[in-house]
């Protein structure tokens, strides 16, 4: 057997042909005469250090713009989950924006402005479901408030920020890639104000930050999607976060030195982490007024959007409707790579497959979207179609005076048949739309809904009526034909709760 080598002038000059020479001889006295094997020789030192001189597929790969909050990461984080970070209420916080492009890339944003888009949106997956229906929540309780705010004073470098009225959880604003640029942000929702209350010291949900990046488009506007990145945080009242993660970092201490290493360390910053641009549809406040406003919309122009994106992925999906599906869950990023997947292909991965592929937060989330169940109701209302029929129950018989038979007295028993409706989302247009189906009515058929209020006042149906009503009230319902001026018939549903 003859071995080729190929090894540089230094490495002969240093002595290491000597050694690697007695290596050879050792594995010969342990194997045996001419039992050299290739996978001991590779295994060498001096084969190795050539491996790790290559570039991996992660230091090639360089996203064009990387944002960096500048506050600590939790302790206690294992290994392969994503970070956490720790924020106080309403105070600053500064988010760095970067420009990590390397030499001639992206050649047409030089000397340009690009406009950024900071939101905190919810991480858990059913929230994200009812974002609209939670923030509405949120806005009713807090009046005048917003979630998100930019603290414009301590910011350097932007321009042009922007926050609207429809939008609290999100504001804009623009910044040159060439200058220094820092944004601070201040969140004003906190992690339990979004846990149901039963028990007390119920556990925070997490929120996430996700910067959204856009260059000029060929309209004249910032439409043309970059980059997105986010990271995930827990938001506590103020102090709150310091106390929680000196709180861990205590726990952290009192583990044993086998036990920290299932964990990571704490981090100075918090790097965002690329992700798939957050949906066009994002939430808009439908009120822009701190107090209900009630209008006479045509109730047939409800839409059911969260519905849509509940929507589960058939196993007979065709590549070109998995690709869609893809798209309308927020995936956009993954669409290339699962380009030749049907709908039972994609169901067919495991968890573990999923992780591998997308990484641990969309993975998971992946996961989770086509294993998605039905979700819990979160009312449930009874309602009883118009009024209770009578019917007899038992007869008794006797004379008259002038021994006639005749029926001396009936018993009746009143028939009430409730019908439950089961809300997973607590707004009009679901409560309207269960109600059609007890009704019998289509949804474009029906003009207005109305609760009827004390004194007997008709109150329109809105989603913080909804909201606030109590689970499992009882309500009689009737229903009004009438004609619009287009000679259609349409219908008006009144209810009113029937006292227990």
């Amino acid at each position: 057997m003859a071995w080729v080598l190929k090894m540089d002038d230094a490495t002969i000059e240093s002595g290491l042909v000597h050694d690697f020479d007695a290596s050879l001889t050792g594995i010969g006295q342990e194997l045996g005469a001419g039992a050299y094997s290739m996978s001991d020789v590779l295994a060498l030192p001096i084969f190795k250090q050539e491996d790790s001189s290559l570039p991996s597929e992660n230091e090639t790969k360089n996203p064009p713009f990387q944002y960096v909050l500048c506050t600590a990461t939790s302790p206690a984080v294992k290994l392969h989950d994503e970070t956490l970070t720790y924020l106080n209420q309403g105070q600053s916080y500064e988010v760095r924006m970067l420009d990590n492009r390397k030499a001639g890339e992206l050649p047409e944003l030089t000397n340009k402005m690009v406009k950024s888009t900071v939101r905190v949106v919810f991480h858990d997956r059913r929230l994200q479901y009812t974002e609209h229906q939670q923030l509405e929540g949120w806005k009713w309780n807090r009046p005048g408030d917003r979630l998100l705010d930019i603290d414009i004073p301590m910011s350097v470098g932007i321009v042009e920020p922007k926050t609207h009225p429809s939008q609290l959880n999100a504001a804009e604003f623009l910044w040159d890639m060439n200058k220094r640029t820092s944004v601070f942000v201040q969140v004003h929702c906190i992690s339990t104000e979004f846990t149901p209350r039963k028990h007390g010291g119920e556990k925070g949900v997490p929120f996430r930050i996700q910067i959204d990046t856009f260059a000029l488009g060929e309209n004249g506007e910032y439409t043309e999607h970059i980059h997105s990145a986010s990271c995930q945080i827990k938001v506590f009242k103020p102090k709150g976060a310091d106390r929680k993660q000196k709180t861990d970092r205590e726990k952290m201490e009192k583990r044993t030195p086998q036990e920290k290493e299932k964990y990571q360390p704490s981090y100075d910053t918090t790097i965002l982490s690329e992700c798939s641009p957050w949906p066009d549809n994002a939430y808009v406040s439908t009120n822009q007024a701190a107090t209900p406003t009630f209008t006479n919309t045509p109730l047939s122009t409800y839409t059911t959007n969260s519905q849509q994106q509940q929507q589960q992925l058939s196993p007979t999906a065709s590549i070109q409707d998995t690709q869609k599906w893809l798209q309308k869950n927020r995936f956009n990023s993954y669409a290339r790579l699962f380009s030749h997947f049907s709908g039972s292909d994609l169901l067919k991965l495991t968890r573990d497959d999923l992780v591998q592929i997308c990484g641990p937060a969309d993975g998971i989330r992946l996961f989770n979207a086509l294993k998605s169940r039905s979700v819990c109701p979160r009312l449930t209302v009874y309602v009883c179609k118009e009024s209770p029929q009578e019917s007899p129950l038992l007869e008794t018989h006797g004379t008259n005076e002038n021994g006639d038979h005749n029926i001396s007295s009936t018993f009746f028993c009143l028939c009430v048949v409730y019908h439950a409706l089961y809300l997973e989302e607590l707004t009009a247009a679901e409560l309207i739309r269960k109600m059609a189906g007890v009704c019998s009515l289509p949804l474009g058929k029906i003009n207005q809904v109305y609760r009827q209020g004390p004194t007997g006042i008709h109150i329109l149906l809105s989603d913080q009526m909804v909201y606030n009503l109590a689970d499992e009230s009882c309500f009689l319902v009737c229903t009004v034909k009438g004609r619009d001026i287009f000679a259609a018939f349409l219908f008006t549903i009144l209810w009113h709760e029937v006292v227990k």
